[in-house]
């Protein structure tokens, strides 16, 4: 019996860490297209920067990716 309590407890352990990692590619994913948006829309890439919390670098090479460019 302690074996399928053990079992049960880590399938639902590992349910729950796929879905957070699913989520979490989600929402790095929607950050992503936000950033996008806000950089064409003309925002600085400083308050892009801080609101995001990501680098200078990631940001820039998420827009770059986008096939957006420095102006």
């Amino acid at each position: 019996m302690w074996h399928d309590r053990r079992v049960t407890r880590l399938d639902t352990a590992a349910h729950a860490h796929q879905q957070a990692k699913d989520a979490l590619a989600a929402a790095r994913t929607e950050l992503a297209d936000a950033i996008v948006e806000a950089a064409s829309a003309g925002t600085r890439q400083t308050d892009i920067v801080r609101a995001s919390g990501y680098t200078r670098e990631q940001v820039r090479r998420i827009c770059r990716a986008a096939g957006l460019t420095a102006e």
